[in-house]
Protein backbone atom coordinates (compact mmCIF):
# COMPACT_ATOMS: atom_id res chain seq x y z
CA UNK A 1 0.00 0.00 0.00
CA UNK A 2 1.59 2.94 -1.35
CA UNK A 3 1.34 6.31 0.95
CA UNK A 4 2.42 9.48 -0.26
CA UNK A 5 4.36 11.50 2.39
CA UNK A 6 3.01 15.50 2.73
CA UNK A 7 4.89 17.97 4.52
CA UNK A 8 3.75 20.30 7.05
CA UNK A 9 1.84 22.59 4.66
CA UNK A 10 -0.13 19.63 3.43
CA UNK A 11 1.92 19.22 -0.35
CA UNK A 12 3.51 16.15 -1.81
CA UNK A 13 6.77 15.69 -1.00
CA UNK A 14 7.57 13.51 -3.95
CA UNK A 15 7.66 10.89 -1.46
CA UNK A 16 5.77 7.52 -1.04
CA UNK A 17 6.33 4.97 1.48
CA UNK A 18 5.23 1.38 0.97
CA UNK A 19 2.78 0.41 4.12
CA UNK A 20 2.50 -3.38 4.37
CA UNK A 21 -0.45 -4.86 3.18
CA UNK A 22 0.18 -7.95 6.05
CA UNK A 23 -0.87 -4.92 8.04
CA UNK A 24 -2.84 -2.43 6.01
CA UNK A 25 -4.53 -4.62 3.87
CA UNK A 26 -5.04 -7.43 6.47
CA UNK A 27 -9.24 -8.75 6.66
CA UNK A 28 -10.00 -7.06 10.29
CA UNK A 29 -11.00 -9.56 12.99
CA UNK A 30 -13.68 -8.35 14.40
CA UNK A 31 -14.04 -10.15 17.52
CA UNK A 32 -10.28 -9.60 18.75
CA UNK A 33 -10.86 -6.03 18.04
CA UNK A 34 -13.91 -6.18 20.32
CA UNK A 35 -11.97 -8.08 23.21
CA UNK A 36 -9.35 -4.91 23.02
CA UNK A 37 -11.55 -2.35 23.07
CA UNK A 38 -13.25 -4.50 25.99
CA UNK A 39 -9.98 -4.82 27.87
CA UNK A 40 -8.95 -1.01 27.27
CA UNK A 41 -12.15 0.39 28.91
CA UNK A 42 -12.17 -2.04 31.20
CA UNK A 43 -8.85 -0.43 32.53
CA UNK A 44 -10.15 2.71 32.75
CA UNK A 45 -12.74 1.84 35.38
CA UNK A 46 -11.59 2.26 38.88
CA UNK A 47 -14.21 -0.15 40.38
CA UNK A 48 -14.79 1.73 43.59
CA UNK A 49 -18.17 1.48 43.65
CA UNK A 50 -19.41 -0.07 47.50
CA UNK A 51 -22.88 0.08 49.34
CA UNK A 52 -23.23 -0.55 52.92
CA UNK A 53 -24.50 -3.88 53.93
CA UNK A 54 -26.50 -4.00 57.20
CA UNK A 55 -23.55 -5.24 59.47
CA UNK A 56 -22.11 -1.25 58.55
CA UNK A 57 -24.98 0.77 58.31
CA UNK A 58 -25.63 3.02 61.90
CA UNK A 59 -28.72 1.64 64.01
CA UNK A 60 -29.90 -0.09 66.76
CA UNK A 61 -29.76 -3.78 66.81
CA UNK A 62 -32.39 -4.76 68.99
CA UNK A 63 -35.10 -6.75 67.42
CA UNK A 64 -38.40 -4.65 67.28
CA UNK A 65 -40.43 -7.35 68.31
CA UNK A 66 -41.18 -10.69 69.03
CA UNK A 67 -40.98 -13.44 66.41
CA UNK A 68 -44.32 -15.03 66.82
CA UNK A 69 -47.60 -13.71 68.03
CA UNK A 70 -47.78 -10.85 66.89
CA UNK A 71 -49.81 -11.39 63.39
CA UNK A 72 -47.30 -9.46 61.70
CA UNK A 73 -45.03 -9.95 59.66
CA UNK A 74 -41.28 -11.13 60.78
CA UNK A 75 -38.99 -8.35 61.75
CA UNK A 76 -35.43 -8.35 62.47
CA UNK A 77 -33.83 -4.67 63.58
CA UNK A 78 -33.97 -0.82 61.99
CA UNK A 79 -31.20 -2.14 60.15
CA UNK A 80 -32.92 -4.30 57.77
CA UNK A 81 -32.78 -3.88 54.24
CA UNK A 82 -36.54 -3.53 54.36
CA UNK A 83 -36.95 -0.18 56.12
CA UNK A 84 -35.68 3.27 55.22
CA UNK A 85 -31.32 4.05 55.88
CA UNK A 86 -31.35 -0.09 56.38
CA UNK A 87 -28.40 -1.99 54.39
CA UNK A 88 -28.44 -2.70 51.09
CA UNK A 89 -28.69 -6.24 49.80
CA UNK A 90 -26.78 -7.02 46.97
CA UNK A 91 -25.08 -4.04 46.25
CA UNK A 92 -22.24 -3.61 44.31
CA UNK A 93 -18.53 -3.63 45.80
CA UNK A 94 -15.39 -2.76 44.93
CA UNK A 95 -13.88 -5.42 42.52
CA UNK A 96 -11.57 -4.93 39.22
CA UNK A 97 -12.31 -4.89 35.66
CA UNK A 98 -9.47 -6.01 33.48
CA UNK A 99 -9.34 -8.79 31.65
CA UNK A 100 -6.55 -10.89 30.27
CA UNK A 101 -6.22 -10.97 26.59
CA UNK A 102 -2.81 -12.62 24.80
CA UNK A 103 -0.51 -10.34 23.23
CA UNK A 104 -1.11 -12.47 19.84
CA UNK A 105 -5.08 -11.21 20.48
CA UNK A 106 -3.88 -7.65 21.16
CA UNK A 107 -1.68 -7.46 18.06
CA UNK A 108 -4.67 -9.27 15.16
CA UNK A 109 -7.00 -6.67 17.37
CA UNK A 110 -4.78 -3.49 16.59
CA UNK A 111 -3.73 -4.78 12.67
CA UNK A 112 -7.77 -5.08 12.27
CA UNK A 113 -8.25 -1.43 13.71
CA UNK A 114 -5.25 0.16 11.19
CA UNK A 115 -6.95 -1.93 8.20
CA UNK A 116 -10.19 -0.68 9.16
CA UNK A 117 -8.64 2.90 8.71
CA UNK A 118 -6.59 2.36 5.68
CA UNK A 119 -9.86 1.04 4.14
CA UNK A 120 -11.61 4.40 5.04
CA UNK A 121 -8.51 6.13 3.36
CA UNK A 122 -7.84 7.83 6.90
CA UNK A 123 -4.52 7.22 6.96
CA UNK A 124 -2.22 10.66 6.73
CA UNK A 125 1.42 10.12 6.35
CA UNK A 126 3.54 13.56 7.43
CA UNK A 127 7.24 14.99 6.94
CA UNK A 128 9.12 14.95 10.51
CA UNK A 129 7.95 17.31 13.03
CA UNK A 130 10.22 19.16 15.06
CA UNK A 131 9.79 22.45 17.01
CA UNK A 132 12.13 24.34 19.16
CA UNK A 133 9.51 25.36 21.59
CA UNK A 134 6.16 24.29 22.13
CA UNK A 135 4.19 26.03 19.27
CA UNK A 136 0.36 25.42 19.32
CA UNK A 137 -1.01 27.79 17.40
CA UNK A 138 1.80 26.33 14.59
CA UNK A 139 1.10 22.72 15.47
CA UNK A 140 -2.90 23.51 14.69
CA UNK A 141 -1.63 25.39 11.18
CA UNK A 142 -0.25 21.97 10.39
CA UNK A 143 -3.25 20.25 11.18
CA UNK A 144 -5.40 22.46 9.08
CA UNK A 145 -3.15 21.87 6.12
CA UNK A 146 -3.25 18.21 6.47
CA UNK A 147 -7.19 19.08 6.23
CA UNK A 148 -7.48 16.98 9.91
CA UNK A 149 -8.57 20.04 11.67
CA UNK A 150 -11.95 19.65 12.43
CA UNK A 151 -11.33 15.99 12.41
CA UNK A 152 -10.92 13.70 15.78
CA UNK A 153 -7.08 12.49 15.00
CA UNK A 154 -4.45 10.69 16.53
CA UNK A 155 -0.74 12.03 15.17
CA UNK A 156 1.69 8.68 16.17
CA UNK A 157 5.62 9.93 16.47
CA UNK A 158 8.47 7.21 17.04
CA UNK A 159 9.80 8.39 20.13
CA UNK A 160 9.29 11.45 22.70
CA UNK A 161 9.07 14.61 21.74
CA UNK A 162 8.44 17.69 24.62
CA UNK A 163 7.96 20.08 22.28
CA UNK A 164 5.66 18.54 19.89
CA UNK A 165 3.78 16.86 23.00
CA UNK A 166 3.50 19.87 24.25
CA UNK A 167 2.18 21.63 21.25
CA UNK A 168 -0.68 19.55 20.54
CA UNK A 169 -1.69 18.26 24.25
CA UNK A 170 -3.89 21.52 24.17
CA UNK A 171 -5.44 21.20 21.17
CA UNK A 172 -9.38 20.13 20.95
CA UNK A 173 -9.48 16.34 19.18
CA UNK A 174 -5.89 15.53 19.18
CA UNK A 175 -4.25 12.81 20.78
CA UNK A 176 -0.79 12.23 20.56
CA UNK A 177 0.71 8.88 21.25
CA UNK A 178 4.38 6.84 20.78
CA UNK A 179 4.12 4.21 17.63
CA UNK A 180 5.30 1.81 20.65
CA UNK A 181 2.03 3.11 22.64
CA UNK A 182 -0.79 3.01 20.13
CA UNK A 183 -3.54 0.87 20.80
CA UNK A 184 -6.37 -0.61 19.18
CA UNK A 185 -9.11 2.10 21.13
CA UNK A 186 -7.38 5.27 20.25
CA UNK A 187 -7.20 4.23 16.62
CA UNK A 188 -11.21 3.20 16.22
CA UNK A 189 -11.66 6.70 18.53
CA UNK A 190 -9.83 8.86 15.60
CA UNK A 191 -11.43 9.67 12.79
CA UNK A 192 -8.09 10.30 11.12
CA UNK A 193 -4.20 8.44 11.80
CA UNK A 194 -1.53 10.72 11.08
CA UNK A 195 1.67 9.11 11.48
CA UNK A 196 5.22 10.96 11.09
CA UNK A 197 7.40 9.89 8.43
CA UNK A 198 10.08 8.31 10.66
CA UNK A 199 7.02 6.70 12.51
CA UNK A 200 5.69 5.31 9.30
CA UNK A 201 8.73 3.93 8.05
CA UNK A 202 9.17 1.41 11.02
CA UNK A 203 6.55 -0.71 9.32
CA UNK A 204 8.58 -0.78 6.32
CA UNK A 205 11.53 -1.41 8.21
CA UNK A 206 9.78 -4.33 10.37
CA UNK A 207 8.58 -6.01 7.30
CA UNK A 208 12.00 -6.32 5.09
CA UNK A 209 13.96 -7.16 8.86
CA UNK A 210 11.17 -10.04 8.95
CA UNK A 211 11.26 -11.38 4.99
Amino acid sequence: MQVDVLNIKGEKTGRTIELPEEIFGAEPNNHAIFLAVKQYRGAQRQGTHKVKTRAEVHGSSKKLHKQKGTGGARKGNLRSPIYKGGGTIFGPKPHKYDIKLNRKVKDLAKIGALSHKAKENAIVIVEDVTFDAPKTKQFAGILSNLKVADKKTLFVIPEYNDNVYLSLRNIEGVNGTLLSDVNTYDILDANVVVFTESAAKIFSDEEAAIS
